[in-house]
Parts: C-alpha cells; structure tokens; sequence
C-alpha cells in the first residue's frame, strides 16, 4: 500500500515539475546560489529599479494620436463657439480629465510596481531551491522511467521491493511537500503574468486617452491664444521688456515690484487685481462672498471670484505627481525651502491653482521656466520647472486652466530637491507682500495628490 500511494504523489509532482517550462533547474550548490545572491544583491537592486521604472516607461511611451484622430479633434474645436466663456469651460474640463487620467496611470503603475516586485519575490524563492528542486525532479524523472518492481510481479525480488517500499514511505513525503510547494509558485507566477497583463492593457488605454486630452488642450490654447485682442508686435514689446527686467533683477521680489512699476500688461493686472480685492473685500464684508468650491463663479468672468486670502481648503494643486519636499524643508545648503517641489510625469499639463492675471511668463536665474500669477491681495503664485509656458502676460487664467507643459525630464528647478533626479519637477511658491509663506493651508484635501512614477 505505501508503494502504491507513494506512486500517486511521485505522478502528481511529475505533472507538477512538468509544467516548470523555462526555469533553470541545473543543479548547484545552495553555498553558490546563496553567496552569488549576496554578492549581486547591491549592484542588483539598483539595476532591477531602473529596469522596473524603464518596462513601466515603454507601456506608455510613443504612444501618439493618430492622423485621423487629429483631424477630428480639430473638427470638434471648430465647431465650439469661439467666445470666451465656452473655451475657458472647455480648457478646464479638458484639463481636469487630463490630470483624472494622470492619476490613473500613476495608480496603475504603482499596481505593477507591486507586481513586478512579487514577481522577483516568487522567482527570488525558486532560485533559492533550485538545487532542492533539481534534485526532487531528477529523483522523479528517474523512478517514473524505472519503478520499483512489485512483489505481485516478480516474488523473486521480495526482499528489494521491501527495501524500496520502506525508502520510499520516508522520501515520498518530502517530495510530495516539494513537489506541491513548486506547483503552487508556478501558478502563483501564472496568476502574476495575468494580472500584468490586464495592468498593460488598462495602461495603454488611459495613455491613449490621455494623449487624445492633451491634443484637445493643444488646440484649445491655440484657439483661445487667437480670440486675445492685443497685439503681436505689443506682446512681444512686453515680453521682451519683461525678460530684460528679469536679467537684472536680484530677486524674486525686485523682479515682481519692476514688472508690476515697468511693463504695462503687469501693471494693469496690478491694478485689476487691487479692484477685484476691493470688491471681494466687500463682498465679504456684507456676507455675499461664496465659500464654497461650487460657488467660485462663472467660467466668462475676468476677475477672481472670491478673496485669495477666503480659498484655503478650496485650490487644486496645480500638477499630479509625488511631493518631494514641503515648505520649510531643509534645501541642503543649509537653509530651508522656501515652496514645495512636485515630480511629475513627462509632459504633465500644468494648470493653474487659483484665479489671477499673469505678470512674467519667461526664463529666470535657476528657476528656468517661471510662471507668476498674482492672485490679488498683494498675494503671488509662482510655478517653475516647466518646458513651455502656454499663457501671455497680462493674461487672466482661471483656476484649474492649463498653464503650462513639463518636459520629459528634469529642467531647471527653483531648489536643489531635483539634483540627481531624472523626473520633472514642477517648483511652487506662494508669496504674501513679497514674502514667502507655506501654501499647504490652501490645498483642497480632495486633491491630494496620489504618488506616481
């Protein structure tokens, strides 16, 4: 009877140690294995992130909007109503699917971060008994092409039959419990592949709508960049007044008071912004303010809806991506930060937090790209780290309105968090009189953002 139930098990680990198509089990020593491990195991780590990160990158990259697509996006912006309120609606609904399918790709990339990393676990743990397993599937390979003789067959080996009986009633348990532990690896490995695949394919889809919103915002910008009234020539006069300015200026709070004392566009978004706060200064005063995110007024208006000061608890962030350094951090130049540095993924859209006239939009010092946006209430919102700036000075841009685009890769940034990074990193800081403050007070709670790759 023991030999016939040691049978039984010694078939099913073969179906078992059948189905371990692919693996390696040529026999070594577990001292090799273990102090091979031990040695590649800091070298490995490294290779095996930047490996992850680079399978992650190629599900989404190249991913483009076809010809014919294009056509018919531009198709459907024709067809808007080219006034001022439908194109500002149209760019934040654009903009706010465009960051909902951010979030998206970030969570499912974390998703198959975790699978890949159970992955290396299940795979790590049959290379660690490869050789218990090589020895279980050779020890199987060969009693399954010469069985032990039954002694209903040949009495004459009575004696040997026993002895095999009795080794066996010892071995084939541990075989069966190797055995059933590689089956269950194996499947898990299965359950794993299946999994990632469904991830890749959920991937690709979002990556490819969200090339699609992106296209949308492109034509958006154009168009609303063509319904502005002023002046080529005006703008560039300005522009290039601006960034003489932002040459010579020492400081960030020198370039602000030059721009807002010098450049005609920036001085009229000053005084725009001083009425607008008067007006929502009193507003507040006889409680007709509104205080909630519903209530922050109409997509035509060209004045901030509410107070900057009355929207803490009510700003999107302007960007998805993973908070690398907070306000008041240590810099590592022996100072503290002064804003809070995001990395983004590539080509992010930026868009901006709060209701405001743009008063610089050009390179600066170290911050490369810099945006300023003055919210009214001697309060300023600056965004820096981006590739291209999509908004004119003077302009008035809404909260949640795409703003600006991040390249593929680390640009210049206004702290030293970025240093050795790879990633975009999109700088923010808030300013009140010149000074900044932190602005973590202002951030919705329900747009914290989820950390990507």
């Amino acid at each position: 009877m023991p030999l016939l139930v040691g049978r039984a098990a010694l078939a099913a680990a073969l179906v078992a140690g059948a189905t371990l198509s692919g693996f390696a089990v040529e026999p070594t020593t577990e001292t090799d294995t273990t102090e091979a491990t031990q040695t590649a195991a800091p070298s490995q780590t490294e290779q095996q992130r930047s490996a992850r990160r680079a399978e992650l990158d190629a599900i989404t990259h190249d991913i483009e909007v076809t010809a014919e697509r294009q056509a018919a996006l531009r198709a459907e912006m024709s067809q808007l109503d080219q006034d001022r309120a439908t194109l500002n609606k149209s760019l934040i609904e654009t903009g706010e699917r465009a960051k909902g399918l951010e979030r998206q790709i970030d969570e499912a990339e974390q998703r198959m971060g975790g699978l890949l990393d159970e992955e290396k676990t299940v795979h790590a743990s049959l290379n660690s008994r490869r050789a218990v397993l090589a020895n279980v599937l050779a020890a199987l390979q060969r009693m399954g092409r010469k069985p032990p003789p039954a002694i209903v067959v040949r009495p004459e080996d009575a004696l040997a039959s026993v002895r095999s009986a009795m080794l066996l009633g010892s071995v084939v348990p541990e075989l069966r419990v190797e055995a059933e532990a590689l089956a269950t690896d194996l499947q898990h490995l299965v359950a794993l592949k299946t999994e990632q695949s469904r991830e890749r394919d959920r991937m690709r889809a979002d990556a490819s709508a969200l090339a699609e919103e992106r296209t949308r915002i492109e034509y958006l910008v154009e168009d609303k960049r063509k319904a502005r009234d002023r002046s080529e020539q005006q703008l560039a006069e300005e522009q290039a007044k601006s960034e003489a300015l932002a040459k010579s200026a020492t400081s960030l709070k020198g370039l602000i008071a030059d721009l807002e004392g010098q450049i005609a566009a920036a001085a009229d978004a000053a005084e725009a912004a001083k009425k607008a706060e008067a007006a929502n200064q009193a507003a507040m005063n006889d409680g007709r303010a509104p205080r909630s995110p519903e209530s922050l007024g109409s997509a035509d208006r060209i004045a901030p809806a509410v107070a900057f000061a009355s929207t803490k608890g009510l700003l999107p962030r302007p960007a998805n991506g993973v908070q690398l350094k907070a306000f008041g951090d240590a810099d590592g130049l022996g100072g503290t930060t002064q804003g809070l540095s995001i990395a983004t993924r590539a080509a992010a859209r930026v868009s901006s937090p709060a209701d405001g006239w743009v008063v610089y939009a050009g390179p600066f010092r170290s911050y490369g790209q810099l945006l300023i946006i003055n919210a009214g209430g001697g309060y300023h919102i600056l965004l820096a780290g981006m590739e291209r700036i999509d908004v004119e000075l003077g302009q008035f841009v809404l909260a949640g309105e795409p703003v600006a685009l991040m390249g593929t890769r680390l640009l210049a940034s206004g702290s030293t968090v970025g240093i050795g990074a790879t990633q975009p990193v999109l700088y923010v800081e808030f300013r009140k009189d010149g000074n900044s403050i932190d602005p973590a007070p202002w951030w919705a709670r329900s747009n914290d953002e989820k950390v990507g790759g």
